[in-house]
């Protein structure tokens, strides 16, 4: 009996998914267990698995955004007719879908995307050059990235001019994939360039303003004397395998502050605040499309070595869109630090359910006052963003006071 796939729901946030890339085409055979597309959510590039066995029969989306619960394919078997079951379900299917059973409306949904995404070009210019910027899968990108390879040029076989696995191959092994011929060199002036909104940035668009503008922030600004830190991260990383961070410095002090003040560690649940017995940091990455925040569990029970080797995995997976939403969830407190592009200071906007987020600058000599003397110190100023629902000022200076004093003296945070 042919079975028909529908879009998951592949986050707690996840409205639409966007399909990258059908890595099955009809008339496969399929397995349980095998991966039939890549789709973009808002938070990660996943895999699509199949959970059926038999042949592809129909793909309703070849490429393009598809809401939860959309019609994606048919699966049944070889030479069935699937069209009664793919009726059936487009009966009950979403109505904010985009595109109905059949070719014709694959057909409707490409000319959209020319319509909306497509500014004018050379004609003989490869889709994702028209575009203004190259249209590959994320495996395909990785594969070229490690080779070396540049995409710029390559005419790719996949979708619409989509450069996928088989064009990077082609070329590691010496041919395949056409290197199209460079396009005249024109010039312009005054031309606006219109970038689609992917889900990750929808996502964080949507989660930041519900954010900014529902609850009431306040900030709190400290500067911290980081020569005691920067002596005692010297001694520790003589001896230590992996190298201590700054950053791993204040994620454990941030989780050991937050024991001593669980105020800070609350979430506004609306008719009740909620303090959270566990200590959950949440260390905001940086990602090409936007900001991923994954989570750092139980951090004031963990060392420095362990809060360094979590973070690098996670900031690592991040990167590379291979998080899973249980890595995303369950943060009780975050941390965003810009100190490594010379950022003095700046504030954050607090990512819920938490209560409050710190926001770490950069570290600086600058001119201190020490026993009546002027010296040189090492200044770093830390903000912290407070939701005034759940955090008054009173309480937010307090629990900077305990982590300015775990950080100026990192040996208290061994005890």
């Amino acid at each position: 009996m042919a079975e028909v796939i529908r879009m998951p729901r592949l986050s707690d946030t996840m409205e639409e998914g966007v399909i990258v890339e059908w890595l099955k085409k009809v008339g496969d055979q399929v397995e349980p267990g095998d991966i039939l597309a890549e789709v973009e959510t808002d938070k990660a590039t996943m895999e699509l698995e199949s959970y059926h066995e038999g042949y592809l029969l129909h793909i309703g989306v070849k490429e393009g955004p598809v809401p939860v619960n959309g019609i994606l394919a048919v699966i049944g078997e070889k030479d069935e007719d699937f069209q009664a079951a793919l009726d059936e379900a487009a009966d009950s299917e979403p109505s904010s879908n985009g595109t109905e059973a059949g070719e014709q409306a694959q057909q409707d949904d490409d000319e959209k995307v020319a319509t909306v995404e497509a500014p004018a070009a050379a004609p003989n210019a490869p889709l994702s050059e028209q575009e203004g910027r190259i249209k590959a899968s994320p495996l395909a990108k990785k594969m070229a990235e490690e080779a070396g390879i540049t995409l710029q040029g390559i005419q790719g076989s996949g979708e619409q001019g989509r450069i996928v696995k088989k064009d990077i191959t082609a070329i590691l092994e010496g041919g395949g994939a056409t290197q199209a011929a460079p396009a005249a060199t024109t010039f312009t002036t005054g031309i606006t360039e219109e970038i689609p909104v992917s889900q990750m940035r929808k996502t964080i668009a949507k989660r930041l303003a519900e954010s900014k503008f529902g609850a009431p922030h306040f900030y709190i600004t400290i500067e911290l004397e980081m020569t005691n830190a920067i002596e005692a991260r010297k001694r520790i990383n003589i001896d230590a395998p992996p190298k201590i961070s700054f950053n791993d410095l204040v994620v454990k002090a941030a989780a050991m502050a937050l024991r001593r003040h669980p105020a800070i560690n609350s979430s506004w649940l609306g008719d009740k605040i909620r303090r959270n017995g566990d200590i959950n940091i949440g260390v905001a990455v940086a990602v090409e499309e936007g900001l991923l925040v994954p989570v750092v569990r139980h951090a004031d029970q963990k060392s420095f070595a362990e809060i360094n080797a979590e973070v690098k995995e996670l900031a690592t997976k991040a990167r590379e869109k291979k998080l899973q939403l249980p890595e995303m969830q369950g943060n009780t407190f975050t941390i965003s630090n810009l100190g490594m592009f010379d950022v003095d200071e700046f504030t954050a906007i607090i990512n819920p359910p938490d209560s409050c987020i710190l926001a770490i600058g950069s570290i600086a000599e600058k001119p201190v006052v020490r026993a009546g003397k002027v010296e040189i110190g090492n200044i770093m100023k830390v903000t912290l963003s407070c939701d005034h629902r759940v955090v008054d000022g009173a309480t937010g200076a307090q629990f900077l006071q305990t982590f300015k004093r775990f950080m100026e003296d990192p040996v208290k945070m061994l005890v």
